[in-house]
């Protein structure tokens, strides 16, 4: 029996394979939870394409987070078909080419407010529309982030910096005021893994440059399971008072000085 066992889950942010949150929905199945993905956009036949090659195939549902409404129906359909859910991931995240690259000056506020928008506020607007449902599920429920540490400055991150900053903060808000309802709230802070997404920042190389040599339990950009697992244990009943953290899986760099 695996640790998700009966577990009902939502995975945002699996765009293709190479996605992060692609990993984390596939340990989810393997350990026994029922997992549902979503999809936005353009988008929405790639994450189609990336189910088929997930355990079981789960069921891909459309919700843009740009389109609040969309939320409340997913939240509607997954009460009709489950009653309640046991965890939710949020792994979702974009900024428009100018706010990143090294000088953040360059950006406006249209570029910024779009930066904000999907990659903070989208946390707050998923929280909003489904706990409803994690308030029910009968252990509780969680809600695991994907984050990229933002308490230091960062080559090349610029706005998307700032955006994770305000996640972090967020997530510690969202960790008290739904801590009553019993669902916790999390981010995990991963080190950098070659995902679609981390292709598109410009300078991201640079990271993989160092993080291994300054890393003490070593770190290899090209495997996730660390990630995954460390979210399928968030989303497991097996940290029932742990909320409002940010876990660092990067191989220990965070701790380290030059």
């Amino acid at each position: 029996m695996g640790i998700l066992e009966n577990k009902r889950i939502v995975v945002t942010g699996v765009l293709t394979d190479d996605s992060l949150a692609f990993p984390i929905a596939r340990l989810a199945i393997e350990e026994g939870a029922q997992v549902v993905l979503t999809g936005a956009g353009r988008g929405l036949p790639l994450t189609r394409r990336a189910a088929r090659r997930l355990p079981g195939e789960p069921d891909v549902l459309e919700l843009d987070v740009t389109v609040p409404d969309q939320a409340g129906a997913v939240a509607s359909e997954l009460r009709a078909r489950w009653g309640s859910i046991d965890g939710l991931v949020h792994a979702i995240g974009y900024a428009p080419a100018r706010c990143l690259g090294g000088d953040i000056l360059l950006a406006d506020w249209a570029d910024v407010s779009t930066a904000i928008e999907i990659s903070t506020f989208s946390l707050k607007l998923l929280a909003a529309a489904f706990a409803p449902l994690l308030g029910d599920a009968p252990d509780g429920g969680s809600i695991v982030g994907l984050d990229f540490d933002s308490t230091v400055a960062w080559p090349a991150y610029d706005w998307m910096g700032v955006a994770k900053a305000a996640l972090e903060s967020l997530t510690r808000y969202l960790a008290r005021d739904l801590g009553p309802r019993n669902i916790r709230v999390n981010l995990i802070a991963a080190g950098p893994v070659r995902t679609m997404a981390a292709k598109s920042i410009p300078g991201f190389a640079r990271f993989e440059e160092v993080w291994d040599g300054r890393a003490p339990l070593g770190w290899d950009v090209h495997d996730p399971e660390p990630v995954a697992k460390t979210a399928v244990a968030l989303l497991s009943g097996y940290l029932p008072k742990t909320t409002g953290e940010m876990i660092h899986v990067d191989g220990g760099f965070h701790a380290t000085g030059a």
